[in-house]
């Protein structure tokens, strides 16, 4: 079960292209499946990666997107959740502790899509907390990383991504159905 990333000499950032992969996943029905991020060409995708199973943050984020799924849903966006660990560590931590989720947990269990991504620490063979954005035509337009501590906020993640699909100027704190600045 391997990870594939195009390769490319660009550097990860944020209005260039997101870099393609495929991979395994494990599925919300409990099946693995090999997924690619042109599977959701046409749709904003939300990849997020997340350090290990059987942690303590972890859950509370994962939980957390999968209480949002519907308001992604409303807005063309699937989430992706992402890790080092196996598809079968996604899949035993889904029985055993965490519980089900509405969206496709990635494996990447040869580094390479949290390299890509520039999420990895390679001495530990981990990803720290990052969160992309990527419109429907693969385009990468958000980029946030935390560090291990620190879990980040799902209803920033979806704000954001609101924000993004306006195709305005957004001012700082600005919430759905408020003005935009540029109309």
């Amino acid at each position: 079960m391997e990870t594939s990333v195009s390769s490319t000499t660009e550097v990860l950032q944020v209005g260039r292209k997101a870099p393609a992969f495929s991979t395994d996943a494990f599925m919300p029905d409990g099946s693995f499946k090999k997924i690619s991020l042109s599977d959701f060409k046409g749709k904003w995708v939300v990849l997020f990666f997340y350090p290990l199973d059987f942690t303590f943050v972890c859950p509370t984020e994962i939980r957390s997107f999968d209480q949002h799924q519907a308001q992604f849903k409303q807005g063309n966006a699937e989430v992706l959740a992402a890790s080092t660990d196996s598809v079968f560590s996604h899949k035993a931590w889904a029985a055993n502790g965490l519980g089900k989720v509405q969206f496709p947990m990635l494996a990447d269990t040869n580094h390479e899509l949290s390299k890509a991504y520039g999420v990895l620490i390679k001495e530990k063979g981990i990803a720290l907390r990052g969160t992309f954005i990527i419109d429907p035509e693969g385009n990468l337009k958000s980029a946030v990383v935390n560090d291990l501590p620190v879990g980040r906020s799902v209803e920033e993640t979806l704000r954001t991504l609101q924000a993004l699909q306006t195709g305005e100027l957004t001012g700082c704190g600005w919430k759905p159905g408020e003005k935009t600045l540029g109309k």
